[in-house]
């Protein structure tokens, strides 16, 4: 039997808390901890995490509806815009530069931690 490696159950667990609680999960926790932890490309440390945000948001929303609080109408217009926008984004990942890419998402977290301080 393969070895578990403990590291990457210990980064799936703080990403599925941090995605229950917070709604996101797979970009400020799994992006840097796959390429800062994991040594994983940045590439595919943005394409890994799609993957594993796919599970976590399933289980997130059935417990959110079940506790009434899923707004349907927002969600699915949301999730009609986000499918447009992933399958954009999705062709465009292997255009960028690692190190572009790698500055973007870091400004993007930098203004979501700001807003989040601010408000």
């Amino acid at each position: 039997m393969k070895k578990i490696n403990i590291k990457i159950l210990i980064i799936g667990f703080l990403t599925g808390i941090t995605n229950g609680l917070f709604g996101s999960g797979g970009g400020t926790i799994i992006v840097p901890s796959l390429v800062f932890i994991l040594g994983l490309e940045e590439h595919k440390a943005h394409a890994t995490a799609i993957s594993i945000i796919l599970p976590l948001t399933l289980i997130s929303t059935f417990i959110y509806f079940n506790n009434g609080m899923l707004n349907f109408k927002i969600a699915i217009l949301v999730a009609l815009g986000g499918i447009i926008g992933g399958f954009s984004g999705a062709k465009l990942l292997k255009k960028i530069p690692s190190t572009i890419l790698r500055k973007i998402f870091g400004l993007f977290m930098i203004i979501a931690a700001i807003r989040m301080v601010i408000k």
